[in-house]
């Protein structure tokens, strides 16, 4: 995401004085129900796996999950970027390509290996 689009969100939420509004526990709840809203748009839509005509609500409601994310981030004192990235080295190391590449399955053997984990680096996410 482009540090111009996140600027924009902060100066809307700071144009209003809303920062003192958004704690961790708020935005986290805030996060959670606008993803279920994104949810409840595929609710009973049976074989309808496609965004379709659904495809502006999806985009409507993705913007304000993503929305939500760039508050919390701001309130964590989290880099996106920084996040994202080290999730994604993570996910790497969880999944190699070698024995998820077209498997929907969940490859569990991150968790027959926790030692290799345990020693993380990260000061983002906890040590196993």
């Amino acid at each position: 995401m482009k540090e111009e689009t996140i600027d924009k969100v902060l100066k809307f939420r700071d144009d209003r004085n809303w920062k003192q509004f958004h704690n961790p526990k708020d935005l986290a709840i805030s996060l959670s129900l606008e993803a279920s809203e994104l949810l409840e748009i595929f609710q009973w839509s049976g074989v309808d796996l496609e965004c379709g005509e659904k495809r502006d609500k999806v985009a409507e409601e993705l913007a304000d999950v993503l929305c939500y994310s760039i508050l919390m981030a701001d309130a964590c004192g989290l880099d996106l970027d920084e996040i994202v990235q080290k999730k994604i080295l993570r996910n790497e190391q969880k999944y190699p390509v070698s024995k998820a590449y077209g498997r929907k399955d969940k490859y569990t053997a991150y968790w027959e290996d926790k030692d290799a984990f345990r020693n993380s680096d990260s000061e983002h996410y906890p040590k196993l």
